[in-house]
C-alpha cells in the first residue's frame, strides 16, 4: 500500500476517528463509576436487623422491579460460614420481582448473613447483603463481597466491548445509509464498502465477546468462567442473551447482503445508471438496521421502567438517528480525504443530500433524546443531583457543540451545490470567482436562455458544481474541517451517550432512595460487651434503639451474663454525644423495668454520627463504661 494512495488516506481517516474514539472510551472508564440498574431492593423477610424468636423457614427478598439470578445468587451464611440454604433461589409464588430459599431444619441460634446478587430487567447485575438474628445477636465469621458489582475483570470487559459496539453499530448504519441514500458513484463503492466492512466487524467481534462475557458479568465469577459451558447455556436462556444471539443472526444477513455486488438501475430509454440504489435495496438495509437497533432497546434502559411500549421504539430511533447522523459524517470525511489515481470528488448534490439526511436524523436526535431524557431523569432539581443527570448535561453540551459545527458544514454546502440560493451570512462570490458564459450577440439574456445539457460525471445523474476550480477547492476544504470537527465532537457524544446506558438513571436513583429508606431497619441494635477483671463481672450489653432517627426514640438495654444468660445489675446508665457539633452528652434516663432498662422519650435533635456510652455497675464499687458510635438518620418522609 502506497502512502499517498485512496486506500492508505481512507484507513488513517478511519483509524485516527476510532483511536479517538477509544482515548475517549478510556479516559470515560477510568473516570466513571460503576454501572448501576433499575432495580432496588424494597423489602426482605426477614427484615435485615431483625432478631427472630424462633427460626425461619425461607428467607424472601422483593425488589422494585422484575430481576433474574442463577443458581447461587441467594446465600443464607450462618455464623459459622456455613450455607444454610440446601436448594437454589426461585421467584416467590411466580412474581418475577421476588427471590426466595428454604432454610434447612433446625438452624442454631445466632446472626445470619444474606448475601446476594440478582440481574436487572435492564440487564444489569446489582448485590448486597443484610443480617437478621434468630433467637439472640452473635459474632458471625460469614465473608461477602462488599465491592461493587462491576469491580471485576470480566465487568470492566464487557464495558468496553459495550463501546465498540456502539461504534460499529454507528459506522455500519452510517456508511449504509450513505451509499443507499446518498451516492454510490464508482468513487464512492470501494472506500464506502471498506467502512461498512469495518463497522460490521468491530460489531461482530463485539457481540461475540459480549455473550461470552455475559455469564461472568451477571454472576461476578472470574474471567476463566467465560469457557464454562453451563454459563454460555444460561446466557443464552436470558433476555440479555437472546439479543446478542439475534443480534449476530442479523449480522450474517449483513455480511450476505454486503458481499452482494451495488444494486444499480438503469435510466428509462437507455441511460446512464441512476446514483442510487432501489427501493428494494433501501427497505432491505432500513429492515436490518431497524432490527439491529431493537436488540439494544429491548434488553437495556428502554426495556424498564415506564411506557414501555413507547420508550422501546424511541430508543430503536434514537439510535438510528445517531448511526446515519454520525457514521455518515465519518464516511463523508473519509471520501472528501480519498485521493490517489482513479478516485473522484464527491459530488455537490451528494453533500447536498447527505446534509439533508444528517439534518433529519439530528431533529429525530433531539426530539427522541428529550422524551428519553424527561423518562430517564424525572425532575429538573435530578439534572444536577444525580449522576445521570449531571452526564446528561455533559452531553446537552456536546451535542450544542456539534449543531454549530453543522450550521457551518451546511453552509459549505450550499455554496458547492449547484443553483443553490444565497446563504444568510454568506459573503457575495467575488467577481474572479464568478463563471463567465459565452453569448451569442442578439441572444437573449443568460437568465432567459434555456439551460444547456451537461453530461452527467460517472457514477452521478448530477451536474457539475458552479464556480471555477478554485472556489470550489477551497469548498471543499471548508466542508471537510468542519465536517471533521463534527464527526469528533460526534465521537464524544457516542461515548457519553454509551456511558449513560451504564448509568443509574435520575428516576430510578430515586426509587433507590426510597427503597432503601423503606428497607432501613426500624431499629439500630447494638451490642457493647464489658470486661471488669474479676470472675463474673463480665457480659453484654444489647441495647436497642427504636427507630434511630431524629426525633424522639425508644431505648431498650438488657445485660447479658458470659454464657447468654440474663444479669441483673443494680445500675445503668446511657447517654449519646455528637461531638462534631458539640451536643450532649444528652442523658437517656433509663429506668428499671425488672428484667430490662428502658426509656420511652429521647429525643435526638440531628441526624449523624453519635457516640454512645454505656455505665454498667455490677456492685456498690465496681462499674465500667462502654462506647460505641451510631449513626442517627434523618426522619422518613
Amino acid at each position: 500500500m502506497h502512502p499517498g494512495s485512496p486506500t492508505s488516506t481512507t484507513s488513517r481517516t478511519v483509524l485516527a476517528l476510532f483511536a479517538a474514539l477509544f482515548t475517549l472510551i478510556a479516559l470515560l472508564l477510568g473516570a466513571a463509576g460503576p454501572a448501576s440498574a433499575h432495580t432496588a431492593l424494597s423489602g426482605s423477610d426477614p427484615a435485615d436487623g431483625s432478631v427472630l424468636k424462633t427460626a425461619p423457614r425461607q428467607v424472601t427478598l422483593t425488589f422494585t422491579e422484575s430481576v433474574s439470578f442463577s443458581d447461587d445468587s441467594l446465600r443464607v451464611l450462618s455464623p459459622d460460614n456455613d450455607r444454610v440454604n440446601p436448594r437454589p433461589a426461585h421467584h416467590a409464588d411466580g412474581r418475577e420481582n421476588t427471590a426466595r430459599v428454604e432454610l434447612s431444619d433446625g438452624i442454631p441460634q445466632g446472626t445470619y448473613t444474606v448475601a446476594w446478587r440478582v440481574v436487572s430487567a435492564d440487564g444489569h447485575p446489582i448485590s448486597g447483603a443484610f443480617v437478621f438474628s434468630v433467637g439472640r445477636l452473635s459474632q458471625t465469621a460469614a465473608v461477602v463481597a462488599t465491592g461493587s458489582p462491576d469491580d471485576t475483570a470480566a465487568s470492566r470487559l464487557y464495558g468496553f466491548f459495550r463501546y465498540v459496539a456502539y461504534g460499529g453499530l454507528a459506522l455500519l448504519v452510517g456508511a449504509a445509509a450513505f451509499v443507499l441514500f446518498c451516492w454510490t458513484g464508482a468513487g464512492a463503492a470501494r472506500p464506502v464498502r471498506r467502512l461498512c466492512v469495518a463497522g460490521w466487524a468491530a460489531l461482530a467481534a463485539s457481540t461475540v465477546a459480549l455473550l461470552l462475557l455475559r455469564g461472568p458479568y451477571e454472576t461476578g465469577d472470574p474471567l476463566p468462567s467465560v469457557l464454562d459451558p453451563s454459563g454460555l447455556g444460561r446466557t443464552l436462556t436470558g433476555r440479555s442473551g437472546i439479543a446478542l444471539l439475534v443480534r449476530l443472526v442479523l449480522l450474517a444477513a449483513v455480511a450476505a447482503a454486503l458481499r452482494r455486488p451495488a444494486v444499480r438501475l438503469d435510466r428509462p430509454g437507455g441511460g446512464a445508471p441512476s446514483t442510487l440504489p432501489g427501493a428494494r435495496a433501501r427497505v432491505a438495509g432500513a429492515v436490518l438496521a431497524l432490527a439491529l437497533a431493537l436488540t439494544w432497546a429491548a434488553a437495556e434502559h428502554a426495556s424498564a421502567g415506564i411506557q414501555v411500549p413507547l420508550a422501546v421504539p424511541v430508543a430503536v430511533l434514537h439510535l438510528l438517528a445517531m448511526g446515519v447522523w454520525l457514521g455518515g459524517l465519518i464516511t463523508l470525511v473519509a471520501l472528501l480525504r480519498h485521493r490517489g489515481p482513479g478516485s473522484s470528488e464527491v459530488p455537490a448534490p451528494a453533500i447536498g443530500r447527505f446534509s439533508t439526511l444528517a439534518f433529519t436524523a439530528v431533529a429525530v436526535l433531539v426530539a427522541t433524546g428529550a422524551y428519553q431524557s424527561w423518562r430517564q431523569v424525572g425532575s429538573w432539581e435530578a439534572l444536577t443531583t444525580t449522576s445521570y443527570g449531571r452526564l446528561l448535561l455533559v452531553k446537552i453540551a456536546a451535542v450544542l457543540l456539534v449543531l454549530c459545527a453543522a450550521s457551518f458544514a451546511r453552509r459549505w454546502t450550499a455554496r458547492l451545490l449547484p443553483g443553490a440560493l444565497p446563504v444568510t451570512g454568506t459573503r457575495e462570490v467575488p467577481e474572479r470567482e464568478r463563471v463567465r458564459v459565452a453569448q451569442t450577440v442578439g441572444a437573449p439574456p443568460a437568465a432567459e436562455q434555456p439551460p444547456a445539457a451537461v453530461p452527467d460525471p460517472p457514477g452521478d445523474g448530477a451536474g457539475p458544481p458552479l464556480g471555477d476550480a478554485t472556489a470550489d477547492d477551497r469548498y471543499r476544504r471548508g466542508l471537510r474541517r468542519t465536517v471533521t470537527a463534527e464527526a469528533v465532537l460526534g465521537v464524544v457524544v457516542l461515548a457519553i451517550t454509551t456511558l449513560l446506558t451504564g448509568t443509574q438513571p435520575s428516576r430510578a436513583a430515586g426509587e433507590t432512595a426510597q427503597a432503601a429508606m423503606a428497607q432501613e431497619p426500624q431499629a439500630k441494635v447494638i451490642t457493647l460487651p464489658f470486661d471488669m477483671g474479676t470472675a463474673g463481672r463480665s457480659g453484654t450489653a444489647q441495647v436497642t434503639l427504636a427507630p434511630g432517627r431524629v426525633g424522639e426514640n425508644t431505648v431498650e438495654v438488657v445485660v447479658l451474663t458470659a454464657d447468654g444468660g440474663l444479669a441483673t445489675v443494680p445500675e445503668l446508665r446511657l447517654t449519646l454525644t455528637q461531638e462534631d457539633l458539640e451536643i450532649g452528652p444528652l442523658d437517656a434516663g433509663l429506668k428499671n423495668q425488672k428484667g430490662f432498662w428502658a426509656a420511652y422519650d429521647l429525643r435526638l435533635p440531628m441526624p449523624g454520627e453519635w457516640t454512645l456510652n454505656l455505665t454498667v455497675r455490677t456492685t456498690d464499687i465496681d462499674q465500667v463504661t462502654v462506647r460505641e458510635s451510631v449513626r442517627i438518620t434523618s426522619p422518613q418522609r
